[in-house]
């Protein structure tokens, strides 16, 4: 499964979780198989406020699921619609956030648009 983080800069594993999907400056994924980690400049950092368009952000790279502090019901309705799984980060690295993602404990964002 890859897994989208938006973080402010890359490191690795210990990147903290940025706290917004749509300004995050990059994402770093995961693969939470092999726990081999790329990351990718927001491609769509410059949008206007509410236009983010999150398959860009992520430059056209196919993520299962985004781990994530907060974001937009735009963005989150773009990435659900699009059968991407949304969940709410705790405070904390990408490595913390991936752990708590397998052991389940993380809520997911639910789309409130119809």
């Amino acid at each position: 499964m890859q897994i989208a983080f938006p973080v402010e800069s890359d490191q690795g594993m210990r990147s903290p979780v940025f706290n917004h999907f749509g300004s995050a400056p990059l994402f770093v994924i995961i693969d939470s198989d092999t726990y081999a980690a790329t990351s990718v400049q927001n491609a769509d950092r410059d949008h206007i406020h509410g236009q983010c368009q999150p398959l860009a952000a992520l430059s056209g790279i196919t993520v299962d699921a985004v781990i994530v502090g907060d974001i937009g019901p735009r963005a989150l309705h773009q990435l659900r619609k699009r059968g991407i799984q949304v969940l709410q980060a705790a405070p904390g690295t990408v490595g913390e956030n991936l752990k708590l993602f397998t052991d389940g404990q993380l809520v997911t964002f639910l789309d409130n648009d119809p």
